[in-house]
């Protein structure tokens, strides 16, 4: 299996060094903070996936693209973190089919893996999401990468990508793996600051209480 598609990868490095530019911090973002900006990659996701099929679709629905297309991504929107846990479902249950059609072709049970799988990723719906940030994060890292190499005339990626595939693939597993350590540290780290910052705000609401309960027992006396 290969992460780097030769054929995804000839077709980015047709782009502008503008829009090549822009897949490195989108990226590195989701491969560090995929977690903590989650809520606002899902919506971002839903809403243009809506509209796109909104514009593709509109024909044959009769009715203007660019309306459809604008109430479809807005009411996915609207939706999409209330669907959340539907969509992680379906992902991760598609995802360990995949998986396990690969590495045993002989276990014929779509069906069971399916459900396993679903809500396996719904258990752990968080590390779910952090191994998937990091590794869409990796990968798109990789393709910017190897894009912008190929504009600036530095390397020929496709041929490069396309004789080093197993490579590619150990060192995108490796980055997931570290964007997923990453992830999991940071979220321990900011609730770890939460609750300090909630444990301040209840000592210092305290100690304004008792001020001035001391102070008006002071006065009365």
């Amino acid at each position: 299996m290969t992460i780097i598609a030769t054929d995804i990868l000839g077709d980015l490095c047709g782009l502008s060094l503008g829009l090549i530019i822009a897949i490195l911090p989108i990226g590195l973002l989701l491969w560090l903070l995929g977690w903590w900006s989650h809520r606002f990659w899902i919506v971002l996701t839903t809403t243009v996936l809506a509209g796109v099929f909104g514009l593709l679709e509109a024909s044959s629905w009769r009715v203007q693209p660019i309306v459809v297309a604008v109430l479809l991504a807005i009411a996915a929107g609207v939706l999409a973190l209330a669907l959340v846990r539907v969509v992680t479902f379906a992902a991760g249950g598609l995802a360990t089919v995949y998986l396990l059609q690969f590495t045993f072709p002989s276990l014929n049970q779509p069906v069971i893996c399916f459900l396993i799988g679903g809500l396996v990723s719904l258990v752990l719906f968080r590390w779910y999401f952090m191994a998937l940030t990091s590794f869409l994060g990796a990968t798109l890292l990789a393709y910017g990468t190897l894009a912008l190499m190929h504009y600036h005339e530095a390397l020929d990626a496709i041929g490069w990508a396309d004789t080093n595939a197993t490579f590619l693939s150990v060192l995108c597993g490796l980055a997931t793996f570290g964007g997923f350590v990453f992830q999991l540290l940071f979220e321990r780290w900011r609730k770890r600051r939460e609750r300090e910052d909630e444990d301040e705000e209840q000592d210092g609401f305290t100690s304004m209480i008792l001020g001035r309960i001391g102070f008006g027992s002071s006065k009365a006396a």
